[in-house]
């Protein structure tokens, strides 16, 4: 099994002296980008098996240079209606206790940017300032599902990021996820080696919008069908 990674975590609401953009970023994945194979066609275009649109692809298509497990500060939730996989999308709520289970990818602030632009439905090239988020941990760049940066912290001396929505989990009603969804989740989790299939099947059924739609059982027979 693969050793969790410890991110040192900033403390909510303290600014940072330097917000200058690095040239490496960790992405901390926490929904189907925590699959490998789904993360490469955001890096290199294509269409994932059961989603239902293409994805245009990074500027720069190379794979991460180190995938990582990580876990947040946090609780992952399921909100929304998701146009690739239907059923609801994973939402980050860095507020909420407990602790989500993450794949760090690192990758260059550009491939980080376009991938960001991709999950708000615009063109690669166009994604967002990461200074803000690297200044003041948040940033809220619009009103748009995953238009909301996080920078949780910073783990081998590159800063770790990720996007979300600009609500909390309280605020949004929840929306169970489709099957083949909560599958690339699971196989994503899987994939990093540091949770065993029980422990990824119970956390995903125990998610806000999951809970009391799937079981961990469900969960399991997902991986097999």
């Amino acid at each position: 099994m693969n050793r969790v990674r410890t991110i040192q975590e900033r403390r909510p609401g303290t600014p940072s002296d330097d917000a200058e953009v690095p040239e490496l970023v960790w992405y901390a994945a926490y929904g189907s980008n925590t699959r490998l194979g789904r993360l490469l066609h955001y890096l290199e275009g294509g269409r994932p098996a059961g989603a239902a649109l293409d994805c245009p692809g990074c500027r720069d298509p190379r794979p991460p240079r180190r995938s990582v497990p990580v876990e947040l500060h946090g609780a992952l939730y399921f909100a929304t209606e998701s146009a690739l996989w239907t059923g609801g999308r994973a939402f980050y709520d860095p507020g909420a206790p407990g602790r989500v289970y993450a794949r760090a990818h690192l990758l260059t602030a550009e491939q980080f940017r376009d991938i960001a632009a991709q999950e708000m439905y615009r063109s690669p090239g166009t994604g967002p300032d990461l200074a803000p988020a690297l200044r003041h941990g948040r940033a809220r760049l619009g009103p748009g599902r995953y238009e909301t940066l996080v920078c949780p912290g910073v783990l081998d001396g590159f800063p770790v990021l990720t996007f979300t929505a600009p609500w909390s989990s309280r605020d949004v009603p929840l929306n169970a996820p489709a099957g083949g969804y909560l599958r690339q989740l699971a196989e994503g989790l899987l994939e990093a080696a540091a949770w065993d299939e029980d422990a990824v099947t119970a956390y995903l059924a125990g998610c806000p919008g999951a809970a009391g739609r799937w079981t961990p059982r469900q969960v399991a027979e997902l991986l097999t069908g």
